[in-house]
């Protein structure tokens, strides 16, 4: 059986009967784990441990855990800072904040794989304008020069602990002011200011190596009149053939607004697959993932077949051992102090 196109998630903190026959259905090629799915390490690993023992090759299981606002398990985990606080450390002193940046991504990184998570979503590529209210302090930096170094980093870190990086949100969210979970946001800039500025970073990355990508619930009208993850112009003409992207392309949650302009959620499928999404993501909408996966007629795709493949975890780790870890011990003490280091805190830390 092959991975198919549809990632979606699960009610709770245990595999149903119902939905374990919904994860055999040829269509479902992922997992994303949300808060809801967490009770503590021991049961995290039990539960992607079922998962992946479910099919072969395995599903991918992935996770948004950014650190800050966005980090999905967190009693037994480090605690992870925000992408800006690792931002103001670069600003204070260069090669310092670009280690702590690797250091950050290795430690966000090894503890997932140290239950079996295969990849989180991140890092966060768009540069920090002080506009969106959805990326804020998510974002590494207001300069995008600087979100490229440290994100490269960031990456290089997670590739160590055995992870692939997901860069998001393609070609960048930070100008617009409205959040596409709730809306359907629109950023009327030229092609070529986008590119001079957003794009960098993703530019930069895939020259590095950039294993993932998610495009943005944005509508760019100066380019087109779909939404970048709806957009075969911003998928194929402009991430595939224009920067030469090799990876796979992960559409963000089609059960956002951002996503309602595109139609239903079978047409919102079938339209990020035809733009170029190798995996689309049907999220917090059972019913909803049921229905695609009633009605999308869809054969698999070999190239996404082999770019899926790229996403799984590398390395086999332990998590009682990595806690026992030295190295580890010394890395999370340091990023965890980052947290609530006064000249680095921000009003917001504590929004979830």
């Amino acid at each position: 059986m092959s991975l198919g196109p549809i990632m979606m998630d699960l009610r709770g903190p245990t595999l149903e009967n119902d939905e374990k026959e919904l994860l055999l259905h040829p269509l479902v090629g992922g997992i994303i784990f949300f808060s809801r799915n967490y009770e503590s390490p021991d049961q995290i690993a039990a539960l992607a441990k079922e998962i992946h023992g479910l099919r072969e090759p395995r599903l991918l299981i992935a996770v948004d855990h950014e650190g800050g606002r966005v980090q999905r398990f967190r009693d037994g985990f480090t605690r992870l800072p925000a992408l800006q606080l690792i931002g103001e450390r670069y600003d204070k002193d260069k090669q310092a904040g670009l280690t702590l940046a690797e250091k950050a991504g290795w430690l966000m990184a090894i503890e997932l794989r140290a239950v079996d998570i295969d990849f989180s979503f991140a890092p966060v590529l768009d540069v920090c304008k002080g506009i969106s209210q959805v990326i804020g302090d998510r974002s590494f930096h207001r300069d995008p020069e600087c979100v490229a170094d440290l994100s490269k980093a960031y990456m290089h870190g997670m590739r160590r602990a055995g992870m692939a990086a997901v860069g998001k949100h393609f070609p960048g969210h930070g100008a617009v002011k409205e959040d596409s979970h709730l809306a359907i946001p629109v950023d009327g800039r030229r092609f070529e200011d986008i590119q001079m500025d957003d794009m960098l970073s993703f530019e930069r990355l895939i020259h590095a190596g950039l294993a993932g990508i998610m495009p943005a619930h944005v509508i760019y009208p100066e380019v087109d009149d779909k939404p970048a993850g709806f957009s075969s112009i911003w998928l194929h003409n402009i991430l595939r053939q224009q920067l030469e992207f090799q990876g796979v392309i992960f559409s963000d949650d089609i059960s956002m607004a951002g996503a309602e302009v595109v139609g239903g959620y079978v047409d919102r499928a079938y339209c990020a697959l035809e733009a170029g999404c190798d995996m689309v993501l049907v999220c917090n909408n059972q019913e909803a993932a049921i229905e695609v996966l009633d009605n999308l007629k869809v054969e698999p795709n070999p190239a996404s077949q082999s770019r899926l493949i790229r996403m799984h975890g590398k390395y086999e780790h332990d998590f009682t051992k990595l806690k026992n870890d030295e190295a580890w011990q010394t890395v999370s003490t340091e990023i965890s102090d980052l947290v609530v280091e006064p000249e680095l805190a921000l009003g917001d830390d504590g929004i979830a």
